[in-house]
């Protein structure tokens, strides 16, 4: 008993010295240091409040489960019930405080392999829709400060009311004086301060946790926060990304380059703390019924997300990590005419390039050859390159599992469709018992693996989420083009090498890829042909 005291006593002092710290070096280097030193008076109210809840989440679990039968259906129910309840405090602490708890939350509602699908479903419902609003009142001290004018001398026209907003910032509409219309971010009032004391109470709460549950350890989550952060909260810098971005398509994709576009940066108008871009209008990515009255196909604007962010992830490098539906809009290409059909080509718009990651040409190449081997079922390659990056020769089958979201069995069975998640009752039940079971290797994995790998992660949820509500049944064809672009890149990087057996390997590897692309669009015909005749003969 005592030596447990004596440990609490130093975790406490610990978290103490954490906290202070922190405090003290944030004051001292704030642009505002009084304003920031009331605002770290409020700190221990959200260290209060977080600890409150962890605690009542944790007794809940406790209490709930008490005596109840692994496997039952009574610890059943009373497991979803307890997900449930824990899920909504969580929501309501992350709303309470705001900024970085918002973002949080949002990553926890992309954690299917990781987290209870109450939780999941909870958080991805609220934390994109509903996120606070700054008063027009500060709007306009933040404009005045970084542009040195009240918004009604800066622009011709200028909305008080948000058409968005998120954790970070929120989006007005304006008119410049020679009439361009444009969005104009503007950073929410001291973010850069509160985010740092945020990531001060958070650090205290995870770690904490860690120790009183060695098998929670998602402290990697803080460092890979401390170091995004500033970056996304450094608007000049997303503005910089914005067009890398797009040189990089137009260099390195230019068959596709036309079709996808980031909004135009006004430099003069932009800063660190708010970001002057034009106005893009179009439908949101999984505003399926707006497509269609643009005359878009949804299933067009699918392969199109698909070759956009295979591209990024396999070819370039350089990947847009934050691609929810708020990020992605969806308008007719400017350059199409409608069809006879009356049908338009899609252009695909990104918005909020804050958070980049950059992969190096190893870790690209050893990505895209894991995704190739996923596609093609080879099993001793997903091995090979799950090792290469970072999983180990022991949970490779796991890191398999959680990009593709299929057990093993499934990831190398060699039917052309293996891949495709079926979206039924079935499917769902299998992923979270196997989430459920696994967690302790799930948290080891995600410990092991590069922070870059774990985003990458974060980005294939943003995107499966993105297909689901746009394909109203599972696709074999993202998959083919992943399979493609996957291969394209290992195929470019041996030609780099500039021998004549690289180029001998790349001419064989290209023959078999389209080999294996011809057999699985033929076995799409097939699937296709198969379902329409089973429709017929139903009805």
């Amino acid at each position: 008993m005592a030596t447990r005291s004596l440990w609490r006593a130093k975790l406490a002092l610990s978290a103490t010295a954490l906290f202070g710290g922190a405090a003290a070096a944030t004051i001292t280097t704030s642009e505002d240091p009084a304003m920031t030193m009331k605002l770290y008076s409020t700190v221990p109210v959200r260290l209060f409040r977080d600890s409150l809840t962890a605690a009542a989440i944790a007794f809940d679990y406790e209490y709930s489960l008490w005596g109840l039968t692994e496997g039952s259906s009574e610890r059943l129910k009373a497991k979803h019930e307890v997900h449930l309840r824990s899920a909504r405090k969580l929501q309501e602490l992350c709303f309470k405080n705001g900024g970085i708890y918002i973002k949080l939350g949002q990553h926890i509602g992309q954690l299917e392999y990781v987290v209870p699908e109450e939780y999941v479903l909870t958080m991805r419902e609220s934390m994109l829709n509903k996120c606070p609003v700054s008063s027009y009142e500060l709007v306009c001290e933040v404009i005045e400060k970084e542009l040195g004018d009240k918004p009604e001398k800066i622009f011709s026209e200028f909305d008080p009311v948000p058409i968005a907003s998120a954790s970070l910032a929120q989006v007005h509409v304006a008119r410049t004086h020679d009439g361009k219309k444009v969005a104009v971010k503007v950073q929410h009032m001291h973010m850069t301060d509160t985010a740092a004391a945020d990531c001060a109470t958070v650090d205290v709460i995870v770690n904490t946790l860690h120790q009183v549950f060695p098998s929670f350890d998602y402290r990697w989550l803080i460092v890979e926060m401390r170091e995004s952060l500033p970056k996304e909260l450094d608007f000049l810098n997303e503005a910089k990304n914005s067009e890398k971005c797009l040189h990089n398509f137009l260099k390195l994709s230019p068959r596709i380059a036309a079709y996808v576009y980031a909004p135009k940066v006004y430099w003069n108008l932009s800063t660190s703390k708010l970001l002057t871009m034009e106005y893009i209008d179009g439908a949101q990515v999984n505003d399926v019924k707006t497509m269609k009255k643009l005359g878009i196909r949804p299933q067009e604007v699918a392969r199109l997300v698909s070759e956009t962010f295979a591209e990024m992830m396999f070819k370039h490098g350089f990947v847009h990590c934050d691609p929810h539906a708020a990020n992605l809009i969806v308008r007719p290409l400017p350059s199409s005419r409608r069809s006879i059909l009356g049908k338009r080509k899609p252009q695909l718009v990104l918005l909020d390039h804050g958070l980049y990651k950059e992969l190096d040409d190893e870790t690209r190449t050893n990505y895209a050859a894991l995704w190739k081997a996923l596609i093609f079922s080879d099993g001793n390659a997903i091995k090979k390159h799950s090792a290469k990056l970072g999983a180990g020769e022991d949970l490779y089958a796991l890191f398999a599992g959680i990009l593709t979201m299929r057990p093993w069995n499934r990831v190398i069975d060699t039917s052309v469709d293996h891949l495709v998640i079926r979206g039924n009752d079935s499917d769902r039940s299998e992923l979270q018992m196997y989430a459920s079971q696994y967690f302790p290797q799930i948290t080891e994995l995600l410990r092991r693996l590069p922070r870059v790998i774990l985003l990458m992660l974060k980005t294939n949820d943003c995107l499966r989420s993105v297909s689901n509500a746009l394909l109203q049944e599972p696709s074999l064809e993202t998959f083919m083009i992943v399979g493609r672009i996957s291969s394209e890149a290992i195929i470019e990087a041996k030609l780099q090498k500039r021998s004549f057996l690289s180029w001998l390997s790349a001419w064989l590897d290209e023959f078999r890829l389209e080999a294996r692309l011809f057999i699985m669009r033929i076995a799409l015909w097939l699937l296709r042909v198969r379902k329409v005749s089973l429709q017929l003969v139903l009805k």
